[in-house]
């Protein structure tokens, strides 16, 4: 029998709303043998077994290629009568890391290959007492909802049936389900944090000691009941956790029972360093931490020359293990995103960094990129999103990102099962060729963006000009060329031969200026940058002595700075012109600015070298796209 061919989607009423949380419960007859439940809901989950937590974690998905875990229930089972209760966090809300789609559940406990239970209309539910249902509060527009939870209003029903449950309702939803093609992350033990501050018993700040990502978990007594708020930072401002950022707000709602209180939340994955709890009245806390949650990888012992480079080396490290959920993100403290771009940088390094170069997992990442759907054929800001917002110059990493997958793994099929998409990604960009180049994308849903530098940030919430420039045709060069190697590799046609030339004798007749030896990003207009120069001498669009004199200038300052992550291009084009005579140049840069993150005290890289001042006081400091030195560095493995 097929998963899930009897099992039914469920919900607990006929018109969920946003921010709704489901209560199921299931009771079954089994043996002590090996016992499994396949589950999938929208949103998120979190399962208990006889009163003991088992799992969380729905992996992002859409509704066309939703997955399922298989869950081990044996070491919580028990002969005879068992009790399963499942809470469904249905989002509901779009956000930058969910599409909005029906509520549901669906299951079925499998032991000795035969289904002993399934979701049904059978299923006892109701909507949940203790979480407040449709708050609707979001914590940053990438992230989405937080939470609020209120434990006097717990009833004890993970372990006996109130009498406010009834039948579940049939969810119209039509889904593929596939399993979960990667591990389940994996927690560790809790991290206390320290309280470092207590103005008044009312006001107390805790310190992890280190930026974690993880579950919070609380263990506090309480002599009245009471709404606490509970915030997190990675950093302190004026002594303060660092809650609101202009209309951001790091914060979730607890509301107390008289007596002992210990909560765990098990959906919403904090990343901080700092927690901060307001109280009404004073409270007697006995633990105040996160649970670690993180990806299963083995780290290859990369060991540097020198110990300054192995602490950045760590750093690097560090942050692409805080950077890998279900899915890569790009920070964890404030979007917890998908973004193409920001996960290609993350796989290289992974390919140096981690036992087989973590290939399973990067493998799924491209496969769930290429499942978004779009009317243009570009790829979304984030997957899954549910937001109709696109760079399309990520839609170009992407196909780089299928190419070097094949050259690290030597893996054919990810490739050909992805390259009608990539044929049709390049032909979007193509057929929008204006006197041989390829223009800007215009309109409110698409984000010419290249760079956190001038020139290159594009016209987010702005009216765009739809023009050429030189970013966005080297990197469609840099894309077919990449195509042709895939074709070439796992013999399919290639459909645009020719193309890449072209563009290469158009970009450097519309954007090559002889009197500066450098490319500018606009026709006409005097906007040099590292990385439109950078990415011309990838795509080859100049000679080897052209490219020798821009290199000279990048070094000299006299084109405008790329960012951390975009770096990436500049080193790689200043090694492929001269390694041995730019090579200094470039670990001295590392060096000097990835100590200025080591001296402030950080464990992990930040988004820019600005740090948290960046964009208006929300730049983070955990950021994987900038853990490119991994790459650069000279190391050795121990």
């Amino acid at each position: 029998m097929k998963p899930f061919e009897n099992a039914k989607w469920i919900w607990c009423n006929n018109n969920a709303g946003k921010d709704e949380y489901g209560e199921f419960i299931c009771e079954f007859n089994a043996s002590s043998d090996s016992c499994q439940c396949r589950i999938s809901c929208d949103g998120d989950y979190a399962m208990e077994l006889n009163g003991t937590f088992v799992e969380s974690g729905q992996y992002g998905d859409f509704e066309h290629y939703k997955i399922y875990d298989t869950v081990e229930l044996t070491p919580y089972l028990v002969d005879g009568k068992n009790r399963l209760t499942v809470t469904v966090w249905h989002f509901g809300g779009a956000s930058q890391r969910y599409r909005p789609a029906p509520a549901g559940l669906i299951f079925e406990i499998v032991q000795n290959e035969e289904i002993i239970a399934q979701s049904n209309e059978k299923t006892l539910s109701r909507k949940s007492l203790a979480y407040e249902n449709g708050r609707m509060k979001k914590i940053t527009g990438q992230l989405g909802y937080g939470y609020a939870y209120n434990a006097a209003k717990e009833d004890d029903w993970k372990q006996k049936n109130p009498e406010n449950f009834h039948p579940s309702v049939l969810s119209e939803k039509d889904c593929t389900l596939i399993p979960r093609p990667i591990k389940k992350q994996v927690l560790a033990p809790m991290i206390e944090a320290k309280e470092i501050r207590n103005a008044g018993k009312r006001n107390y700040i805790f310190d992890l000691g280190k930026e974690v990502v993880g579950l919070f978990s609380l263990s506090i007594t309480s002599k009245t009941e009471q709404r606490l708020t509970i915030s997190y930072s990675e950093h302190l401002e004026n002594g303060e956790v660092y809650r609101i950022v202009g209309k951001r707000d790091f914060s979730f709602d607890y509301t107390t029972k008289v007596g002992e209180n210990q909560y765990v939340n098990p959906f919403l994955r904090l990343a901080c360093r700092y927690i901060g709890i307001v109280c009404e009245d004073e409270i007697d806390v006995q633990k105040i931490g996160l649970i670690p949650q993180s990806y299963p990888v083995n780290t290859i012992p990369l060991t540097a020359t020198n110990e300054d480079d192995q602490r950045i080396i760590d750093l690097c490290v560090n942050t692409l293990k805080l950077c890998m959920m279900e899915h890569y993100v790009d920070c964890p403290w404030r979007e917890q995103c998908l973004y193409a771009f920001d996960s290609r940088n993350q796989m290289l390094c992974g390919y140096k960094a981690f036992e087989g170069g973590n290939a399973e997992y990067v493998r799924a990442n491209l496969k769930l990129m290429s499942q978004d759907k779009r009317d243009d054929d570009l790829l979304s800001i984030c997957f899954p999103s549910g937001t109709p917002l696109t760079i399309p110059s990520f839609s170009l990493y992407y196909i780089l990102s299928v190419n070097e997958y094949l050259k690290n793994t030597g893996d054919r099929s990810l490739p050909m099962e992805v390259y009608p998409r990539l044929v049709a990604i390049l032909g979007e960009f193509l057929k929008r060729r204006e006197n041989g180049l390829a223009v800007r994308f215009e309109g409110k849903d698409y984000w010419n963006f290249y760079d956190w530098s001038p020139y290159s940030d594009g016209t987010l919430g702005r009216a765009e000009v739809s023009e050429p420039d030189a970013a966005l045709n080297c990197g469609l060069i840099l894309a077919l060329d990449a195509l042709k190697e895939i074709c070439d590799a796992c013999a399919l046609p290639f459909p645009y031969a020719g193309a890449a030339d072209e563009l290469r004798r158009n970009v450097k007749d519309a954007f090559f200026c002889p009197e500066t030896g450098l490319l500018t990003m606009r026709i006409g207009a005097d906007e040099y940058t590292d990385l439109a120069n950078a990415l011309a001498i990838l795509a080859k669009v100049v000679s080897p002595e052209e490219a020798s004199v821009i290199c000279n200038a990048v070094i000299a300052g006299k084109t405008e700075a790329c960012s951390l992550s975009m770096r990436i291009f500049k080193y790689d084009a200043l090694l492929s012109v001269d390694a041995e005579k730019y090579r200094d140049y470039i670990l001295g840069e590392i060096r000097r600015d990835y100590k200025k993150m080591i001296d402030a005290g950080s464990d992990c890289t930040w988004e820019t070298i600005d740090g948290s001042i960046a964009f208006d006081n929300a730049g983070s400091l955990c950021h994987g796209w900038s853990a490119i030195p991994l790459l650069y560095l000279p190391t050795q493995n121990a």
